[in-house]
């Protein structure tokens, strides 16, 4: 079992509407956080927000573009100087829809970015500063299972990043960081809604993103390293 209540975790999407209701439960459960994201009025309304939890819950918060090559690193760095980290939870992406005939460049860069790219880098960056028994959890989606069609990019960015996460915990295993990948079904975050490129077809509703964020944080307090679709339910 992890101790989350003498944690200090990174929450990275943090404004997100399921990297919210992680802090928050993350919070709730006694772990101290840094928080992270593109808009800093964002956070820091967070922030205030879980400090009504507890007056030491959030350490500090840390603005910052993960498309950047020096983003994660970045905010792994900031993070780890302000407390030594336990654990890092990644929530951070961007959904665009629409066929492959019709996907530019610009989207694919984006998605890519963000979805896959992004996360390697901030693996790379973590797994240099957490200790014996941290983790990191990323948090991938159910198209890595089953690609969907007008989600190709996305898809692929999905599956790729739970190819590398298998990869990367067989890796780590001596060195007993563990790490998480969570493919939860269609979550009613507004994700959906603010996609990049293209428009939304219709979709049956979604998981309670706070359902989805109590599994997760139980998935890392139980000390699990795979969360399949299946392991969430309405």
């Amino acid at each position: 079992m992890t101790d989350l209540g003498s944690a200090h975790v990174l929450v990275l999407g943090a404004t997100g509407g399921l990297g919210g209701a992680i802090a928050r439960r993350l919070a709730a459960s006694g772990a101290r956080l840094t928080l992270s994201g593109r808009d800093e009025d964002r956070l820091r309304s967070l922030a205030a927000q879980l400090g009504e939890v507890g007056p030491d819950a959030v350490v500090t918060t840390v603005a910052a573009d993960l498309t950047r090559p020096d983003g994660p690193s970045s905010v792994v760095r900031a993070a780890h100087d302000a407390a030594p980290l336990t654990g890092v939870v990644n929530a951070a992406g961007v959904v665009a829809f629409g066929t492959v005939e019709d996907l530019d460049d610009d989207t694919l860069d984006e998605v890519l970015l963000l979805d896959l790219v992004a996360p390697i880098r901030l693996a790379r960056a973590a797994i240099g500063v957490l200790p014996e028994g941290g983790f990191l959890a990323q948090v991938s989606a159910v198209v890595a299972e089953k690609a969907m069609p007008g989600m190709a990019a996305y898809s692929a960015a999905k599956a790729g990043l739970t190819a590398f996460d298998a990869a990367l915990a067989t890796e780590l295993r001596r060195r007993r960081i563990r790490v998480l990948d969570a493919r939860p079904p269609h979550t009613e975050t507004g994700l959906a809604a603010r996609p990049v490129a293209g428009e939304a077809p219709r979709l049956p509703q979604g998981l309670d993103p706070d359902a989805v964020a109590a599994r997760v944080v139980q998935a890392l307090a139980g000390d699990e390293r795979d969360l399949p679709s299946s392991a969430f339910t309405a």
